[in-house]
């Protein structure tokens, strides 16, 4: 069974960077299989790969779960197979095959309707999925309703990002807290703070209200991401993550976090 590790925050903080970064990370060293899930309905994952889907060829999840909707309530044709086979053959379907890393793109968000048979469904194909890969990582959509419908389960190690903003600090302490609430299986939970100000040696330099809020919250900080201009013009661009030079203060100091949580290694 391998591991899976979901990317979780509010939105603007840079979730998407982190979840490419170790993505890139993961592949760069070799790890295995990869799945990377981008569960933004915004649907940008694949841009800071440096993935280049055709989304009116490619099915997305989102679609999927919608035409299985549908079958749930009464439906279409399945061939004779279960609806869960059936919805599990067209999310495999769905897969975009990269040199090492597979994409599954979840899509557009969900329309009018209960979609609990559909989620759980989804659930039960990622579950399965799991078994194939040695790392499945998790772009999460903003905010907290990818972990009260639950769609959010199973994780091994859940990155909150925040940014260096109390608001953003208090927004992470409350995916924390809802995890617990849920009793969502989590296995262990880390904070990382990105674009960090640096100070006069060029150092990320997080204020004191802000870590005196982190150890408020009870957030164990796996460590900051400082402010760096080149990855800022690298999204404006759409450059892809990969790109980023290895002496990149980015880069280097996303790998120490990597390094220093023991269960990525």
């Amino acid at each position: 069974m391998g591991k899976t590790i979901a990317v979780a925050g509010k939105g603007g903080v840079g979730k998407t960077l982190i979840s490419a970064l170790l993505i890139n990370h993961l592949v760069r060293r070799n790890s295995g299989a990869v799945l990377a899930i981008d569960a933004d309905p915004s649907t940008n994952l694949h841009l800071a790969l440096g993935v280049d889907i055709d989304f009116d060829a490619l099915e997305t999840v989102g679609e999927i779960r919608e035409e299985t909707l549908v079958d749930v309530q009464g439906g279409g044709n399945l061939g004779g197979m279960s609806k869960p086979d059936y919805f599990d053959m067209r999310v495999q379907q769905s897969i975009w095959e990269e040199d090492g890393f597979d994409l599954l793109a979840m899509g557009r968000p969900e329309g009018l309707g209960c979609y609990c048979a559909a989620n759980n469904m989804l659930r039960l194909s990622i579950d399965r999925l799991s078994g194939a890969y040695n790392y499945i990582v998790i772009d999460n959509e903003a905010g907290l309703e990818h972990l009260s419908r639950r769609t959010t389960r199973d994780v091994d190690v859940l990155l909150i990002v925040s940014d260096a903003s109390m608001r953003s600090i208090l927004a992470a302490g409350g995916v924390s807290k809802l995890v617990d609430e849920l009793h969502t299986k989590v296995g262990e939970k880390y904070l990382i703070v990105n674009r960090v100000p640096v100070d006069e040696s060029g150092e990320p330099d997080v204020p004191q209200p802000l870590r005196e809020a982190i150890e408020a919250q009870g957030l164990d900080l796996a460590g900051v991401i400082p402010m760096d201009q080149a990855v800022t013009e690298f999204d404006a661009l759409g450059k892809p993550v990969g790109d980023i030079p290895a002496d990149s203060p980015t880069r280097q100091a996303f790998d120490k976090i990597v390094a220093s949580i023991p269960s990525l290694n």
